[in-house]
């Protein structure tokens, strides 16, 4: 083997340059470095490497998207990694948490407007002691709405409570329950699962009373009807709304 001594090799016509022939190896040894100065590095369409690849940036060689591996491949984040997502992803499955809203309402309040049980609630009926609001970012996502509700009554009756959107006359979710006696407050829960099916502000809304007929009495939330507010306030009734990304 001879060696070459030289500071520069240019093509001897034309502007391309060729080292070496089809099937043959250069050698860059362990200390020496490639320094690309404003220039351009044409690589091959497929770069393999069985141990490692270091670079600070992967930017697509043309357009604005680029893929990594292919179908059937499996990239993984060894522990103590982090991915640090500074943008939006997508195409990941869903399930994802995109937002989360939340009223919480500890303060008394009463009302005598009856919600029958025989059908759809109507936004006239019973008495509205709570709102929420939230805007989706998607049309197609998901929204989990979850309602707790510390409702009583003056008497021994049912109790009940339905969830409106904005100024739909039909309740879309709801609940009751038979109050053993009166001037004591229970605790209802229930959730409704939907399509958000806009990128507007939409609100939900809280109506609670008691039936027409026998029985029927004063509805009281978060306390008594007599008694009024239990706990001081912090035995709150709320809504929490969940966007989920599909």
């Amino acid at each position: 083997m001879s060696l070459l001594n030289v500071d520069k090799i240019d093509p001897n016509s034309g502007t391309a340059l060729e080292i070496g022939t089809s099937g043959d190896t250069v050698t860059v040894p362990s200390g020496v470095g490639l320094t690309l100065t404003n220039s351009t590095l044409l690589l091959p369409t497929t770069i393999t490497s069985t141990t490692e690849v270091k670079t600070n940036k992967i930017s697509p060689a043309t357009g604005v998207a680029f893929a990594l591996g292919d179908s059937g491949d499996t990239f993984t984040v060894p522990s103590g990694a982090t991915i640090d997502n500074l943008g939006t992803a997508t195409g990941f499955g869903g399930g994802k948490i995109v937002q989360v809203v939340n009223v919480m309402d500890g303060a008394y309040a009463s009302g005598t407007t009856v919600m029958e049980t025989t059908t759809i609630p109507q936004n006239t009926e019973g008495d509205e002691y709570m709102t929420l609001a939230i805007t989706p970012t998607s049309a197609t996502n998901k929204l989990l709405i979850n309602v707790t509700v510390n409702i009583g009554a003056s008497t021994t009756v049912l109790v009940c409570t339905a969830l409106f959107q904005d100024s739909t006359a039909n309740a879309i979710g709801g609940a009751m329950m038979g109050i053993g006696r009166g001037d004591v407050a229970n605790v209802l829960t229930y959730s409704h699962y939907m399509t958000s099916g806009t990128t507007s502000a939409t609100t939900f809304k809280v109506r609670c009373g008691t039936p027409s007929g026998a029985g029927a009495g004063t509805c009281s939330f978060n306390g008594g009807s007599s008694t009024g507010l239990f706990f001081g306030g912090v035995m709150s009734s709320s809504i929490t709304i969940m966007e989920i990304e599909v």
